[in-house]
């Protein structure tokens, strides 16, 4: 079992290594120029040799790769480019916000897709099962900025209900808060509910041919009984695997619905600075991303370990 957990996060450690180097060599490659795009277009030659200069422009890569890494490892993001701001400080804040909607978005769409899996194998083949599996495939199958667009008309432009801007500051309550995010909480949970509710069915359905469901049934025990007491508890390891997929979803895909909504969160900021090469902000993002996603991913694989005993055996 210890053994197993090291391998496990010895590879979430490796992997991390490596996108540092993927997203330092991506955003090297980047066409453009980030001092003309600071100063802009009527910048004379030694302006813009200068600043590249000093932004450490002219280092070779390996050099700008190194200080990047060992800023990292002493909690130093770097300072951006366009305004000055340390990144740390920015991203805190925006992870924050990014959270918050994701908590939001997990606490509805995870017991919500369970239950809905649950259902879908209780009345398989019959009309619940049918019309859950049309509403969510309907669902996966539209592009976030639609489903966005068509929530943001039918609820804050004709209901009125809700605003269609998300925007949020510390200085609003719980409840204010909420009723901001209310649009792209509902598109989240819409966008990953399917995932989840037919993992969660596939995998009852596959424990569900055992012999000692059969037993189980035959012991006369309801149909309800038999899969949340016997079928979900030996379904579980890939229904974690694609919640905690899903929930890394939630952090690091929300990008589109961020800005769909004009939300303050991480998406928002990385698409900000993008448009303005700001190539530490853009690092920075990218590596809180990829932590955030190989996190969720090695801690699936630990939840999954610890709950399935057949894993752990050495064959």
């Amino acid at each position: 079992m210890l053994k197993l957990l090291i391998q496990r996060l010895s590879l979430g450690l490796m992997l991390l290594v490596a996108s540092t180097v993927l997203i330092f060599v991506g955003t090297s490659i980047l066409p453009g120029d980030v001092a003309q795009a600071i100063l802009g277009q009527s910048a004379t030659p030694e302006a813009l040799e200068n600043l590249r200069q000093e932004m450490g422009l002219n280092d070779p890569a390996l050099t700008r790769y190194f200080s990047w890494v060992g800023g990292i490892l002493h909690g130093d993001l770097g300072t951006a480019l366009t305004n000055g701001a340390d990144i740390s400080a920015s991203i805190a804040r925006r992870l924050g916000n990014t959270l918050f909607l994701a908590f939001w978005a997990a606490i509805i769409s995870v017991p919500l897709a369970i239950t809905l899996g649950i259902l879908s194998v209780r009345f398989r083949n019959r009309w619940p099962d049918k019309l859950i599996s049309a509403v969510t495939l309907a669902t996966i199958s539209l592009p976030e900025f639609i489903i966005g667009y068509f929530v943001m008309f039918l609820i804050a432009v004709k209901l009125r209900w809700v605003p269609s801007v998300s925007l949020i500051n510390d200085g609003m309550s719980l409840a204010e808060k909420l009723n901001a995010i209310a649009l792209p909480v509902i598109v989240l949970v819409f966008v990953v509910l399917a995932h989840m509710m037919r993992m969660t069915r596939a995998a009852i359905l596959n424990v569900m041919e055992s012999a000692y469901i059969e037993t189980a049934e035959l012991k006369g025990l309801t149909g309800a009984q038999v899969i949340v007491g016997h079928a979900l508890p030996n379904a579980i390891a890939p229904i974690v695997n694609v919640v905690m997929l899903n929930l890394a979803y939630l952090v690091v895909g929300v990008v589109v619905v961020e800005v769909v909504f004009v939300y303050p969160g991480m998406g928002q900021y990385l698409v900000d600075h993008v448009s303005k090469r700001d190539v530490p902000v853009v690092q920075a993002a990218g590596l809180i991303f990829a932590s955030v996603y190989i996190l969720l991913n090695t801690a699936a694989d630990l939840i999954a370990i610890v709950s399935n005993p057949r894993l752990r055996h050495p064959k």
